[in-house]
């Protein structure tokens, strides 16, 4: 079938939906790949490289039009104006934001948010949460290296001593968690936050000192548990507890990397303005949920502040930052999902159904549930995943927001 991939249109947005590694394998799969011009050149991966992978380069209209679309960020109003009712589109398409969705069924589309995934094994190689947020992780912490004034890891020379940076990260999710190996990597102290009981294990493997703040109740160890590896909202006693806690680490650390999130709401508040005033002039905070409003009050989106001397940086799409190696991972990521609504070419059901043949499952005689619109798809609705991601099929929303 024919695959588009159109370049992303959003702000600040350098990442691609497929790298000429992706294009290739797409390509010996049967599959037409339909590249706009200079859809990688942000990536550093040029027109020349993904014809050499098979690709045929095209008008962002055609890529737009093709029967699959693969992108990054979910279409804008001009680029769903460009695409066809029926059009097949995998990304990540924000499955929280009502808005968005209408839009996407007010098209006509049968829309795949890879957001949405379960975390099980099975799903972890088209995991596009946290193959980003470990580039994320990765790159806060760099971020806050290079703005703080001092260096990282305890140095002995002949003038003194310079002792080793405190770092200390608040959220032990996926980037948190690399956030605290790359600045451990780094020579630095590091100390972690985490709602969740399950992340002091983690945390201190990686040779970091985990801030504990007990439960009091059984509601509290409850909502801690979360649900399908995400945090839940906490209630407001812990919140108070957790609040002094991290002021007083944070009053102490050179550097905080927030990355604390909860899907669908907004970021919790976990730096204070009173934190951020007794924290030590020239420290850092970065603070990754800029996006969904921050962990700190004073955090704003896509700039770096000076507030009572403290360096707070709210740069949005950290993972844009790192493009090349952000594309390869979710380029990685949309093949292994594509094998779960693509037909295979020996695929004797997607074939049939194509064919206008019913095929019926032999233990309970129902047809098998594969969609039929194009010849080239085959989508396993039973499959646990594709249900998870499914938002819309067809223009009818599938999910409320």
């Amino acid at each position: 079938m024919k695959i588009g991939i159109p370049r992303e249109t959003r702000d600040g947005e350098t990442r691609v939906a497929a790298t000429p590694e992706s294009v290739k394998k797409l390509v010996q799969a049967g599959h037409t790949v339909l590249v706009e011009h200079g859809a990688g050149f942000a990536a550093q991966f040029l027109d020349e490289q993904y014809q050499d992978s098979g690709a045929t380069l095209v008008t962002a209209s055609e890529a737009l039009d093709a029967e699959l679309v693969l992108k990054v960020r979910a279409p804008d109003q001009i680029e769903l104006a460009q695409m066809s009712a029926g059009t097949v589109l995998v990304g990540m398409l924000e499955p929280y934001d009502a808005v968005s969705m209408e839009r996407l069924a007010a098209a006509g589309l049968t829309a795949f948010a890879l957001e949405s995934a379960p975390r099980i094994s099975r799903a972890q190689n088209m995991d596009v949460l946290s193959s980003q947020a470990n580039l994320a992780g990765y790159k806060a912490v760099i971020l806050g290296a290079n703005a703080f004034g001092k260096i990282f890891p305890m140095m002995m020379t002949a003038a003194g001593t310079v002792k080793a940076a405190r770092v200390v990260v608040l959220g032990a999710g996926v980037a948190g968690l690399q956030a605290i190996a790359t600045a451990k990597r780094l020579g630095a102290v590091v100390e972690a936050s985490d709602v969740r009981p399950a992340a002091r294990e983690q945390v201190e493997s990686l040779g970091a000192k985990f801030i504990d703040v007990p439960f009091e109740t059984e509601l509290e160890r409850q909502a801690a548990q979360g649900v399908g590896g995400y945090a839940q909202p906490m209630p407001p006693s812990w919140m108070a507890r957790q609040a002094e806690k991290v002021a007083e680490r944070c009053s102490q650390a050179d550097i905080v990397i927030c990355t604390a999130l909860i899907p669908g709401r907004p970021a919790p508040q976990l730096v204070s303005v009173g934190t951020v005033k007794a924290m030590k002039p020239g420290s850092v905070i970065v603070d990754m949920a800029v996006e969904r409003g921050g962990n700190c009050p004073l955090s704003q989106l896509g700039l770096t502040v000076v507030e009572h001397g403290v360096t707070i940086i709210g740069l949005p799409n950290l993972p844009g930052l790192l493009a090349t190696d952000a594309s390869a991972l979710y380029a990685r990521n949309l093949l292994e999902f594509l094998k779960l609504i693509l037909a295979r070419p020996d695929d004797k059901t997607a074939k049939a159904e194509a064919n206008g043949t019913a095929n019926t499952n032999a233990d309970t005689g129902a047809e098998k549930s594969v969609n039929t619109t194009a010849p080239g798809l085959a989508i396993n609705r039973d499959d646990e995943i594709v249900q998870a991601c499914l938002v819309c099929e067809d223009g009818q929303l599938l999910k409320k927001a």
